[in-house]
């Protein structure tokens, strides 16, 4: 076992269904021998792969805990072949303020991996998912959305593959999901990756992962939670770790490449001329800044670096200089 400090009240091993909570020791002047308590679930029947899923990694991303909750109280350990493991408030501090980052130590889990054992708690959470639950998978699935600031439609995100077998797994992965789009890394991955996410954690570990960005702008859509129920047993089912669900059709995924991101370079409220899903052109006017504060002041014009299709933007008027507004991205090559 790593050195971790945090301990599990979850035996993995354990048949059944199996709830409780990840220990990591926490003192405050509160509680002096405290622990934060970190939400897991295992689901174990017998032989077969085990699927980490998890959610929170950003705790103002609500989609994902949402959905994993739900799947968590539907699935119960006969319906399934194998483990399932999840983590629906992975940043439980984050998640339980409703922020991107901890409040407590101000830690963004998503940029914390491979982490430190001995850390403030950030940092030990993406140690232990790293070493302790990254190495029980088989699969890994994380899901995220595009936050308070953000707004994604359903999108996959994945790599390319360091093997004929990663490649052929992670394709199965995408159409089981079957999102909108697929957004395709064309660099990175592999054993010897040196990311700082919990994808490239599990690429460290060797574990094909595939991300879901799931909507965004701080609320809960019906129909993004019911897309993403849906694609998750599809998964299971994909994986033979659920063989008595019927998948219905598929709907068919766009894969896209990423541009790059369009900035704003100004103080003040941003207006979008379009919206997701609309093809631009390189140095094309998207949208403008409005200065209230300077009422005579006019409008800036926000020019697109890239051609391609708006696949996330800004939920947030309120923007300052350096704010991402928007992502652009092409189809795949």
């Amino acid at each position: 076992m790593p050195d971790s400090l945090i301990t599990s009240e979850v035996d993995f091993d354990a048949p059944g269904k199996n709830a409780g909570y990840l220990r990591l020791p926490h003192s405050v002047h509160r509680s002096a021998y405290g622990w934060i308590p970190i939400p897991v679930i295992c689901i174990n029947n017998g032989e077969g792969p085990t699927l980490l899923l998890m959610a929170g990694n950003h705790g103002d991303e609500y989609e994902g805990q949402t959905t994993l909750t739900r799947l968590a109280n539907e699935l119960q350990a006969e319906d399934i072949r194998g483990r399932v493991i999840i983590l629906p408030m992975a940043n439980f501090p984050a998640a339980e303020a409703g922020t991107r980052i901890s409040p407590i130590d101000q830690g963004n889990l998503n940029r914390a991996f491979p982490g430190d054992p001995n850390g403030h708690p950030t940092w030990m959470i993406a140690h232990y998912i790293e070493e302790v639950l990254m190495v029980m998978a088989d699969y890994a699935i994380d899901l995220h959305s595009g936050g308070t600031s953000l707004y994604y439609p359903p999108t996959l995100l994945r790599g390319m593959g360091q093997t004929p077998e990663e490649a052929a797994t992670l394709v199965t992965l995408q159409s089981a999901f079957d999102l909108p789009y697929a957004w395709v890394f064309t660099s990175g991955g592999g054993t010897t990756s040196t990311g700082r996410t919990a994808m490239a954690a599990a690429n460290r570990k060797g574990v094909p992962s595939v991300l879901a960005e799931l909507g965004g702008g701080g609320a809960l859509d019906p129909a993004i939670l019911a897309q993403t129920l849906r694609g998750l047993r599809r998964i299971l089912h994909a994986l033979d770790m659920l063989p008595g669900y019927e998948p219905d059709a598929a709907i068919g995924t766009r894969e896209l490449n990423a541009r790059g991101l369009v900035y704003a370079y100004d103080t003040g409220l941003f207006e979008l001329f379009g919206g997701i899903g609309d093809m631009v052109t390189q140095g094309q006017t998207v949208g403008q800044i409005h200065f209230p504060d300077t009422p005579l002041r006019a409008p800036v014009p926000v020019t697109s670096p890239y051609t391609g299709m708006i696949l996330c933007k800004r939920f947030i008027g309120r923007v300052a200089r350096g704010d991402t507004l928007l992502q652009i991205a092409a189809d795949a090559n």
